[in-house]
């Protein structure tokens, strides 16, 4: 490490981890981790990117398994088709999703940031071993900026960011898999590009937004511009478990010398837990904002204990209540609320999802319309209907008044297909009886029926005479 930058890891800073002291940027060189915790998490981000590749292509019934058509309105998760319609259900989904997101972040602090966030899983998992195995290691990296634009750096400079992009390209591709379904994207990929200018251009503005990401922005991402990661500063409190130093145990810090009787605290000053950290901080200044919880100094200061013969764990999860008293991690008051919460809102969202209807029917007076005599005992009114049919299969319907006696007489051929997957729109006629309708504004209820299979009961206005 540079002199300058030991200088800076060793005092406390007034500013975020990626700028000097100057204001420019500091490039953060960060050194692969080995241990137990970088391989659990791994083991995480491989599982990930296989899904993430994967999932595109899994179908269900000849359905995708997952697919988010913004274009069309059309959503099918888990091989459960949802439309506009079914919005209320995502607004529940996202309000449960920002409360387990709240009581996570309450309970591990940024530890969803360091293992499963999309942003570093690419990162770490992906884009910098490219680095590593083009540029070489970190140290490298640092000989090969500091002699300019050689022979040597510029190719493995063009090397890195071809892959880069070629990369970036494939991700843009995956991510349109999930919106218009990969036997769409195949079916565009053979086809002239003439024919798809504008998806063309929609592609190539996301694998450059992508790569520019990876490829200069960076832990930027993650101490900068990441939204949540600002709102989790006001989430922790004493209890919050997250990656700590153990400074009673580790200070005063002083160099290991072999052979002598140590005086100084555990922490040797090797500052390999700064070597190691993807955002660049030194966690023995305590908690920042920057740590994404990814428990890569955590690996590196146990495997120096273990070789000095030291008890491990001067940096490990824990809470600040657990450092500064030695009282264990305990669930707090405000962890249950958010935990009664978020099992009311899961019960609630799965009777909305269990409950949810297949066809959905929305049915309006006619505008401009008022009744209509037929012959001299018999009054109609005009309607309009929207049946959204949200199966795979064409259903056939029938509609049926509930409350008085008449009839419904559908205009066209008389007979309700409903095609899958689309709104159906139709026009009917409801014939009451004049001696059945008791006043001017008469409320009706229509029958939806599947054979004799009552779906939906549909409440509407009738307009009769003035008595």
């Amino acid at each position: 490490m540079r002199e300058e930058d030991l200088l800076q890891a060793q005092s406390y800073r007034d500013r975020v981890s990626t700028v000097t002291n100057t204001g420019k940027r500091n490039w953060v060189y960060a050194f692969k981790p080995s241990g137990k915790w970088y391989n659990y998490r791994k083991y995480i981000a491989y599982s990930y990117l296989a899904l993430f590749f994967i999932i595109p292509f899994i179908k269900v019934n000849g359905m995708p398994f997952m697919l988010i058509n913004l274009p069309e309105g059309k959503f099918i998760l888990f091989t459960k088709i949802f439309w506009p319609q079914d919005f209320f259900i995502f607004a529940i989904a996202m309000i449960t999703f920002i409360v387990f997101v709240v009581l996570f972040t309450v309970v591990f602090g940024r530890l969803f940031c360091g293992w499963v966030c999309p942003q570093t899983v690419f990162m770490e998992f992906v884009f910098r071993p490219i680095e590593w195995l083009v540029e070489g290691s970190p140290i490298k990296q640092r000989k090969l900026e500091e002699k300019g634009f050689t022979a040597e750096r510029t190719f493995k400079l063009i090397v890195k960011h071809l892959l880069f992009l070629i990369l970036s390209f494939l991700i843009a591709h995956t991510f349109l898999s999930y919106i218009l379904g990969v036997d769409e994207v195949i079916k565009i990929v053979k086809e002239p590009l003439s024919e798809h200018l504008v998806l063309l251009t929609g592609l190539i503005v996301f694998t450059l937004l992508f790569y520019s990401v990876y490829a200069f922005v960076r832990e930027l991402v993650c101490t900068t511009i990441c939204p949540y990661g600002r709102l989790q500063g006001v989430m922790f409190d004493k209890d919050t478990m997250q990656i700590s130093y153990d400074y009673k145990r580790g200070e005063p810090r002083g160099k290991y010398k072999k052979n002598e009787v140590r005086t100084e605290g555990d922490c040797i000053n090797c500052m390999k837990c700064v070597h190691v950290c993807p955002t660049g901080i030194d966690i023995r200044n305590g908690l920042q904002m920057e740590c994404v919880g990814c428990a890569a100094c955590i690996d590196e200061c146990n495997d120096v204990m273990e070789t000095l013969n030291m008890e491990k764990g001067l940096i490990r999860f824990a809470s600040e209540n657990e450092i500064t008293t030695g009282n264990k991690f305990h669930f707090n008051n405000r962890m249950k609320a958010y935990s009664i919460l978020l099992f009311i809102l899961m019960i609630f969202m799965g009777i909305l999802i269990g409950t949810r209807k297949t066809v959905d029917t929305y049915i309006s007076r006619a505008r401009g319309q008022l009744f209509q005599e037929i012959g001299t005992d018999t009054i109609g009114n005009i309607y309009d209907a929207k049946i959204i049919n949200k199966t795979r299969e064409e259903i056939p319907l029938t509609l049926r008044l509930e409350d008085y006696p008449g009839e419904v007489t559908v205009v066209g051929n008389g007979k309700i297909l409903l095609k899958k997957e689309t709104v159906n729109e139709l026009t009917f006629f409801v014939k009451i009886p004049r001696s059945s309708i008791p006043k001017r504004n008469t409320n009706i209820r229509i029958g939806v029926y599947r054979g004799d299979e009552k779906i939906q009961v549909v409440k509407s206005k009738f307009l009769g005479p003035f008595k």
